[in-house]
Order: structure tokens, then C-alpha cells, then sequence
């Protein structure tokens, strides 16, 4: 089998150079790539499930997240959120991560993001929540892509 394989990867390679490849990927589609080509991004698939750690995935849950990797939208319009009923929700279900309304993890996370904020300012470092970032900016789409972060930290060096 080996044999068979040092043979057919020269051939494969010299196929694959020349074949002319032109993907036009979205900035969302470029961003998601990323951050899955990142160190441990699918550690979750390996983890060991334990209730009583709150280690545990339902499947619908499990089935959501490969969804969501695999930019397969969740919905099949956009659709006004049910929990809110104030904002549309996009296809690939983005505006649920980050509802007001939804209780759970939201709450967790918001928790951890206040006392972030809190440790920041008692050490004196000028500290913002919710502020707006246009890092993401593409200019080929011509709109803003303002975005709000967690917690933002000015003249923060590493």
C-alpha cells in the first residue's frame, strides 16, 4: 500500500498544479475558515461527556455547532427571533449567540466579560464594553461592518 501511494502522490501533486482553482469565499466564509484552521478549534468533537461537570452536548445542540462550522444555514429565511421579536434572525442563526433575551450561557458570558471589565479598571487601564470596531471592514462589499466588542482595551501592548 505504501508503495502504491509514493507513486500516485507525485502524479496527484502535478494534477493538482494544474488545475487553475478560483474560490470567491464571503468574508463571514473567510473568518469561519480561520477560525477553525486555529490550534484546538475542534476540541470540542474529542472531549468526554460529563453531566456532572456540565461537560454534555444534546444533539440538537451537536448538530447545531456542525452546522454552523460547516456554514450550512440553519434557517430557511430570515425571520423575526422568537424570543425577542425584535431583531431579524439571519439564516446561519448569528443573532442567537448573542440575544438579550436568551438566558443560560449568555448569562455566563456576560459575567465573565463585566468582572474582565472590572479587573481592568480597578488596574487603571482605560477600558471600554460594547465598544465599536471596524476591523473587519471589506471594502469590495461598500458598507460598514462596525461590530461591538466584548471588552475593549486601549494601548494594550503584548
Amino acid at each position: 500500500m505504501k508503495q502504491f501511494l509514493d507513486q500516485t502522490f507525485p502524479l496527484f501533486s502535478k494534477i493538482v498544479k494544474d488545475i487553475e482553482v478560483n474560490f470567491q469565499l464571503t468574508t463571514r466564509q473567510k473568518a469561519v475558515f480561520g477560525c477553525l484552521q486555529a490550534a484546538h478549534a475542534r476540541d470540542f468533537l474529542l472531549a468526554i461527556p460529563i453531566e456532572g461537570l456540565g461537560q454534555h452536548m444534546s444533539p440538537v445542540e451537536y448538530r447545531t455547532i456542525l452546522k454552523y462550522c460547516l456554514m450550512i444555514p440553519l434557517f430557511p429565511a430570515d425571520e423575526l427571533c422568537h424570543v425577542c421579536r425584535k431583531a431579524c434572525m439571519d439564516r446561519f442563526g448569528e443573532h442567537a449567540v448573542h440575544c438579550r433575551e436568551l438566558t443560560g450561557f449568555k448569562y455566563r458570558h456576560d459575567f465573565v466579560r463585566d468582572v474582565l471589565f472590572y479587573v481592568f479598571k480597578r488596574a487603571r487601564l482605560f477600558v471600554k464594553k460594547e465598544a465599536l470596531v471596524n476591523f473587519l471592514t471589506d471594502p469590495l462589499e461598500g458598507r460598514s461592518t462596525l461590530r461591538s466588542t466584548d471588552v475593549l482595551v486601549y494601548g494594550w501592548v503584548v
